[in-house]
C-alpha cells in the first residue's frame, strides 16, 4: 500500500549531501546490514531522509484519506453494533495518521509542511481510497481486502531500519488486524444471508479485488526506487512478493466464503503452491495516481473542507498555549 509512494518520481531522492562521504555511507550501510535501528539523531544519508519523508508521509496521508470511503457508511450501518464498530476503525485510523506524521516529523519536516502537500495534491496518498463506497458491502470488501494488503505491507514495517518508524507501526498492525476480521466477518455475514446479499458480496468483491491487488505498486521491474529501500532495510520484501503472499492467502478465504475471485487466469500452480494470477491494469493504476480516479478530486475536497472547517480549532489551540507559555514566563 504504502511502498506506492516509492515509485513517485523525485529528482531530489536520488541527491546526496556533503556530509555523504563514501566512508560514512559505508558504516551507514554496515549499520543497516547488522540490524541496527537508525534514530532521529543518528547520521544518515540525504537520500535516506528523503525516501522515509515520502514513504512516511504518503502513508500517514493515506491512514486520513481513508476515513473517508467508510466514514460515508457511519450513518448508514445496518445495524447499532456496525455503526459502534464502524465509528471505532474511522477513529482508529486517525490515530494511526497521527502517530506517523508524528514520527515523519522527527526527520526534521514539519507537520504544517506535511499537510500543505496533502491539501494541495502535491502529496500522494494511496490510490485505494480514489474508489467509491457505493454499498455496505464495499465497508466489508475493505477491510477485508484493503485492510487485508495493507497488514502485508505494514507487518514488515515493524522491523524497518529507521526506529520511529518501526515503533508507530507495533499499535497500527494491532489495530489492523482487528480492522481486517471486522470486514471479514461483514462478507461473511453478508454470504450467510439472501441471494441479494451475497450478489451484493460478489459484486463489491468484483470491484475491490484489482485495486487491492494495485495498492503494492508497480512490479520490481517498474518500481524506481524499491531495490534500494530493501537495501536500506525501509521495505523487507519487493511488490511481486508481498502481492504474491496476499493472493494466496486471500484466494482460500473468498473460496470458503462462496465467492469468485474475478480473474479467469487465476489457477493454483501445484509445484509451486502460489497462485497464478492475470494481468493487472497498470493504466488504471497510473491514472489513479495522476488524479484521474473516480473520487479523486472528491477527497481531496472533503480534506481541503475539513481542514479549512477545523481552522478555529488550531487557532484556539494556539492561542492557548500562547497564553501558558506567557504566564509561566511570568
Amino acid at each position: 500500500m504504502y511502498t506506492q509512494g516509492l515509485d513517485q518520481k523525485d529528482k531530489a531522492a536520488g541527491a546526496t549531501g556533503q556530509d555523504d562521504s563514501a566512508e560514512r555511507l559505508a558504516a551507514f550501510q554496515a549499520r543497516i546490514d547488522a540490524d541496527e535501528k537508525i534514530e532521529p539523531k543518528d547520521w544518515m544519508p540525504a537520500a535516506y531522509r528523503k525516501t522515509l519523508i515520502r514513504q512516511m508521509s504518503q502513508h500517514a496521508h493515506s491512514e486520513i484519506v481513508g476515513m473517508l470511503p467508510e466514514g460515508n457508511w457511519i450513518t448508514r450501518a445496518p445495524t447499532l453494533r456496525r455503526k459502534a464498530i464502524l465509528l471505532a476503525k474511522v477513529q482508529d485510523e486517525a490515530g494511526h495518521g497521527l502517530y506517523i506524521y508524528g514520527a515523519t516529523e522527527t526527520l526534521g519536516v514539519s507537520r504544517d509542511e506535511l499537510v500543505a502537500d496533502l491539501l494541495s495534491g502535491k502529496a500522494k496518498y494511496s490510490s485505494i481510497f480514489n474508489y467509491p463506497t457505493i454499498t455496505w458491502a464495499d465497508v466489508g470488501a475493505i477491510g477485508w481486502l484493503v485492510d487485508g494488503a495493507a497488514i502485508m505491507n505494514q507487518i514488515p514495517l515493524c522491523r524497518c531500519s529507521y526506529g520511529p518508524y518501526a515503533r508507530s507501526m507495533i499499535r497500527v498492525c494491532k489495530e489492523e488486524s482487528f480492522h481486517q476480521r471486522q470486514g471479514y466477518e461483514i462478507m461473511l455475514t453478508l454470504c450467510r444471508g439472501t441471494e441479494e446479499q451475497k450478489r451484493m458480496a460478489q459484486d463489491a468483491l468484483e470491484r475491490w479485488w484489482w485495486p487491492s491487488l494495485m495498492m503494492f505498486g508497480p512490479g520490481d521491474a517498474n518500481s524506481s526506487h524499491s531495490a534500494q529501500s530493501m537495501a536500506w532495510k525501509i521495505k523487507r520484501f519487493s511488490n511481486d512478493d508481498l502481492r504474491q503472499k496476499f493472493v494466496d492467502v486471500t484466494v482460500p478465504q473468498a473460496e470458503y466464503l462462496g465467492l469468485r475471485v474475478p480473474d479467469d487466469d487465476l489457477e493454483l500452480d501445484e509445484e509451486t503452491g502460489h497462485y497464478r494470477f492475470g494481468e493487472i491494469d497498470w493504466q488504471e493504476f497510473i491514472d489513479v495516481i495522476n488524479g484521474k480516479g473516480k473520487c479523486n478530486r472528491e477527497r481531496l475536497e472533503a480534506r481541503n473542507k475539513a481542514h479549512d472547517e477545523g481552522a478555529w480549532v488550531r487557532e484556539a489551540a494556539q492561542a492557548y498555549a500562547e497564553k501558558v507559555a506567557a504566564r509561566e514566563a511570568a
